[in-house]
């Protein structure tokens, strides 16, 4: 399913229904795009005005990223729902033999590495994003803080439950498969948490300038 032909009513629906997907790492992934989405219009209120200048290589630099970030995110929502979808077909596979059990197993075991490896991407496009954004707080139109700010909340939100997703998956696989994906995460959390708090500090300062 491609979420991104729905309308955000659809979707809505979709996400609040008994299915297993979509799930919280599409909702992720869709909450990376509309901080992509945020931070490309602070960009276009920034760029070519003369008042805000000083911010035009921030705002320039931020427009690129989200450019990238707002059309895989995109492609990351519905890569998450395909990757557990494929999980709970692996669960489905007979099992009457052993040559079908061990064939069972590493479905699902490669299923769900698959699943822990989609959102982290998410997370490190949201890092990406996040990464953009203080300089724009500080330095682009500052009638658009307020909108850099919830940019901020949304990637740093998705940085977070992409996170949530990586380690639920990785826990249910062996060390040796699950590891390597896993140390990717190291220090993920904190580092989203120290850039989204200097980005929190900036939005707040120029609002109340």
């Amino acid at each position: 399913m491609n979420w991104m032909e729905m309308s955000l009513e659809d979707f809505e629906r979709a996400l609040a229904s008994k299915k297993a997907t979509p799930g919280g790492g599409t909702a992720a992934a869709v909450a990376l795009g509309q901080a992509g989405a945020l931070t490309e219009m602070v960009s276009a209120l920034t760029l070519g005005h003369d008042q805000w200048s000083d911010g035009w290589p921030s705002a320039q630099h931020a427009r690129e990223v989200s450019a990238l970030v707002r059309k895989r995110a995109g492609q990351l929502s519905v890569e998450d729902s395909d990757a557990f979808d494929l999980v709970v077909a692996g669960f489905r596979m007979p099992k009457g033999t052993d040559v079908e059990k061990e064939e069972r197993r590493n479905a699902i075991r490669n299923a769900t590495l698959r699943a822990a490896e989609v959102p982290l991407e998410t997370a490190k496009m949201g890092m990406k994003l996040l990464s953009s954004l203080e300089d724009l707080a500080r330095l682009g139109n500052s009638n658009a803080a307020s909108d850099v700010g919830v940019a901020s909340l949304l990637a740093s939100a998705a940085v977070k439950g992409a996170l949530f997703n990586v380690d639920i998956n990785v826990a249910s696989l062996p060390d040796e498969m699950g590891a390597p994906v896993a140390n990717e995460t190291n220090g993920m959390r904190e580092e989203c948490s120290t850039i989204s708090r200097g980005i929190m500090h900036a939005v707040h300062e120029r609002i109340s300038e």
